[in-house]
């Protein structure tokens, strides 16, 4: 039975989508069964994990009932994937009358025991994407960028989380917030990291230990149609991500 993991940040530029591509490839090349899921309009994790996705049907299709979701998974850099594209920021969703928070859900029901994991990626805002993805999930990463700008709106963010845990999905879990472009040597960084610890004790978690650091082989990976670890292991940043991978399975277990 597949564990869930939501990464997710109402604010975009955080790391939110290279945050979900690691973990997909990284669990898949430790030999984990992997799905991604994108729920994010603009389609980036398919692109980040080199998804072959021609002609296959897309996330949104399985979410009206217009596919089966076995047959709109393709497969992608070390893992498989449902991908999406820009007709999902009009889904039509909401329109749904009944349950329409728990379509992802039950569809993932059907593929749940065909893997160890399920990374759901999600759109940098709180919609009824976002509290699908929520609601269907074990556990939430919340990724945020060292600066002063990535603080604001986290209060709405545990509005939200608080709120699903109440109505559809009491066992949600935030596993912890990730600092990503995250400097030690600056005074910025390490206040970030300070303001971000008093927010986990709000929401009832953690701010990881691993920090993410900026580096050039985390944006030209996708380019060269690679995964952060092939692409190149040698980099700072890449060796965070390993070891937030490292960090992330001895959480779960």
């Amino acid at each position: 039975m597949a564990t869930v993991i939501t990464i997710s940040n109402q604010k975009g530029g955080v790391g939110k989508t290279t945050t979900s591509a690691a973990l997909a490839a990284g669990l898949g090349m430790n030999g984990k069964r992997v799905l991604g899921v994108d729920l994010d309009p603009q389609g980036n994790l398919g692109f980040c994990l080199g998804a072959e996705s021609e002609g296959k049907p897309t996330v949104l299709d399985v979410l009206t009932g217009n596919a089966a979701i076995k047959d709109a998974v393709c497969q992608a850099d070390s893992c498989e994937l449902l991908v999406s594209d820009i007709t999902l920021s009009s889904s039509g969703l909401e329109r749904i009358p009944k349950e329409r928070e728990l379509i992802l859900l039950h569809a993932l029901e059907e593929v749940k025991e065909d893997y160890d994991y399920i990374i759901i990626d999600t759109p940098p805002a709180l919609n009824l994407l976002t509290i699908n993805a929520y609601t269907a999930s074990d556990y939430l990463i919340i990724p945020m960028a060292s600066d002063i700008l990535s603080l604001v709106g986290l209060s709405q963010l545990k509005e939200t989380i608080e709120s699903v845990k109440r109505l559809f999905n009491p066992k949600l879990q935030v596993l912890g917030i990730l600092l990503t472009r995250f400097s030690g040597r600056t005074v910025l960084s390490r206040d970030v990291m300070e303001m971000a610890q008093q927010l986990a004790v709000q929401i009832d978690t953690q701010v990881f230990e691993t920090k993410i650091r900026s580096g050039v082989a985390i944006a030209e990976a996708p380019a060269h149609g690679e995964n952060i670890f092939s692409y190149n292991a040698r980099s700072g940043a890449v060796k965070d991500y390993q070891a937030f991978l490292e960090e992330i399975e001895k959480a779960i277990g």
